[in-house]
């Protein structure tokens, strides 16, 4: 319990720092283009490094891992703080991605190994949405409160100091306990899941990147103001954290879970065209998915640091496709032919998720 609290506590720090540079990004760079290289630094950082650190969790232990990073992200905060130029920050935002791209991996494959892990995993994703709403919601209206620019990020640059010194004291997980194996059984394991859960993978970049889609869309297509928009897009994250805590008491099948889930992520986008409420439908149902997904991980694979490195590229990667495919086809035809393909999209999960077949290596 006390281990689930820390990398709850860090997941939470680490997403909230992350999203808190979104409501002053207007007040560094002198362009739309370098603001958004600001904001897309993390994440390329983040996806660079979650494909390894699965690898390397399972090669060296998950706690190491965790340890540098939540530094790097402390750290990461500090120099946002003291040196806030535009191409300084672009490097700490990279930074502050890598410590991110270290961290969920391993945490998640310390508490997917776990007996208990679909709680453990249920409170873990709750508090990563939890921590993007409050670093979203939370540092504007500390800006707006304070005055000062760095409050949100000022706030959230301490809150990560705690379960930084609290990694320090970290039990290494359940899969310290398998004989070890070379770093090429590592490399060819890795080969395999990638084969094996294709269709699992596919899975996570449509279902959550889905989420990413509709956010790009809704601006454009809908006359809401920025205010009211912000917490229709907020709320849609708070769905899926009240969703994971839910879900992962209820111990789904994980199969049948995501193709129902999948079918209903279908319908609840064609009703977010009609009416911004649907994104809360959109939010509780991508928790179902998540938790569903790592449910099905946590019985298939005895060391969880290489599936955990492919969940989280696939989630990266579907952020990063699913929204600009939805903008290309808006842009080419209409918004209603790109929500319909997006559903569409969803479907193909429920058709193709059965693919995938749990296997228990003499866990």
């Amino acid at each position: 319990m006390r281990d689930r609290i820390s990398l709850c506590l860090g997941v939470f720090s680490v997403m909230a720092l992350s999203n808190a540079i979104v409501p002053i990004l207007a007040g560094f760079g002198d362009s739309t283009i370098s603001q958004g290289a600001i904001y897309a630094a993390y994440f390329f950082g983040a996806f660079l490094l979650v494909l390894p650190a699965g690898f390397l969790a399972d090669r060296i232990g998950e706690i190491p891992l965790i340890r540098t990073g939540l530094v790097l992200t402390l750290v990461s905060g500090l120099l946002i703080m003291a040196l806030p130029s535009t191409l300084l920050l672009i490097l700490f935002r990279l930074m502050e991605g890598v410590g991110a791209g270290l961290f969920v991996p391993s945490a998640l494959s310390v508490i997917n190994a776990r007996p208990d892990h679909e709680a453990g995993s249920g409170s873990f994703m709750a508090m990563l949405n939890i921590g993007l709403v409050a670093g979203l919601i939370g540092g504007g209206w500390l800006v707006e409160v304070s005055g000062m620019l760095m409050s949100g990020i000022m706030l959230f640059t301490l809150a990560a100091a705690v379960p930084a010194l609290f990694s320090f004291f970290l039990r290494p997980g359940p899969a310290r306990d398998l004989p070890p194996e070379s770093a090429s059984d590592t490399l060819h394991r890795l080969v395999r899941v990638t084969r094996e859960y294709f269709w699992l993978w596919l899975s996570t970049v449509v279902i959550l990147g889905t989420t990413g889609a509709l956010t790009v869309l809704y601006p454009e297509f809908s006359d809401l103001p920025p205010g009211i928009l912000g917490f229709t897009i907020a709320a849609m994250s708070l769905a899926t954290a009240i969703a994971v805590v839910i879900v992962s008491r209820l111990h789904l099948p994980p199969i049948p879970a995501i193709r129902v889930a999948a079918v209903g992520m279908a319908v609840a986008v064609m009703l977010v065209f009609i009416s911004p409420v649907s994104f809360i439908v959109v939010g509780a149902i991508a928790g179902v998915v998540m938790i569903a997904q790592l449910a099905f991980l946590a019985t298939a694979e005895a060391r969880q640091g290489v599936v955990m490195g492919l969940f989280n590229a696939a989630s990266y990667g579907g952020m990063s496709l699913m929204p600009f495919l939805a903008g290309f086809i808006a842009e080419i035809s209409s918004f209603f032919i790109a929500f319909l393909v997006v559903a569409c999209s969803s479907v193909v999960v429920a058709a193709t998720i059965g693919r995938c077949r749990c296997r228990i290596p003499g866990r």
